[in-house]
């Protein structure tokens, strides 16, 4: 991911020089627009559009503007699918289902206004699942459950997914696939000019667009948001 950045915005920042006072401006759209290719609307069928959402700030209305992004990069009206991993609980307070609702409702409502047509969690026990499961109106089609914290699926997990026609899928990602600091050491090195502290990275979103008859990636890539706090 930190190699991506860097070389996108390396790429960008090559592109419109240096006479260009980035300080003073309160958006940066770095977009490389050879690197993203749109779909074709004739080929939509036949594809699977499916993301995965890591939340990096606690802020649930960044899911919006996360799904509308790679939906306008990617010529799309929706997304097939989209997994959220919400961010980090910080010390002291409880990854429980209070935390998560937020979260699922935003994207119970990107579900009621035809954004994404189906939802999934990632990293749920089998009891916060059900809880999830009990207390949502748009019920989660899928969890994943992180390679490295178990070899063998719970038996628990595995029984209540299988009644409730939930998909367990595997993953190896980090809990914090993208931090603060090295988000701001990747923007300081690839555009001198911009003052990389005052710059928050918001959500990563990560898709892919898999054609359904052949099951093969055609084409993947990472959307990143962030704002810029100045003093």
């Amino acid at each position: 991911v930190r190699d991506c950045i860097q070389k996108t915005l390396t790429e960008w920042s090559s592109k419109i020089g240096q006479d260009r006072n980035q300080e003073t401006l309160e958006v940066l759209e770095c977009t490389v627009a050879q690197a993203i290719e749109k779909i074709n609307p004739e080929e939509r069928d036949e594809l699977k559009v499916s993301a995965k959402l890591f939340i990096v700030g606690s802020n649930s209305s960044s899911i919006r503007d996360a799904v509308d992004l790679a939906c306008s990069a990617l010529g799309v009206a929706q997304l097939d699918s989209v997994i959220i991993a919400p961010p980090p609980v910080e010390d002291g307070t409880n990854f429980s289902l209070e935390y998560l609702q937020p979260y699922w409702k935003e994207l119970e409502n990107l579900v009621q206004n035809k954004k994404i047509v189906a939802i999934g969690t990632s990293d749920l026990d089998k009891t916060l699942l059900e809880q999830l499961y009990l207390w949502a109106q748009v019920k989660p089609s899928s969890n994943q459950v992180n390679l490295a914290s178990c070899c063998v699926m719970p038996p628990d997990l595995t029984a209540f997914a299988k009644e409730c026609d939930i998909q367990l899928l595997t993953h190896n990602d980090p809990k914090e696939l993208l931090c603060e600091a090295s988000f701001q050491e990747v923007l300081q090195e690839s555009i001198q000019s911009v003052k990389a502290n005052e710059w928050i990275p918001l959500w990563l979103l990560r898709y892919s667009v898999i054609v359904k008859s052949r099951g093969i990636i055609k084409s993947k890539g990472y959307i990143i948001q962030a704002k810029r706090n100045a003093s």
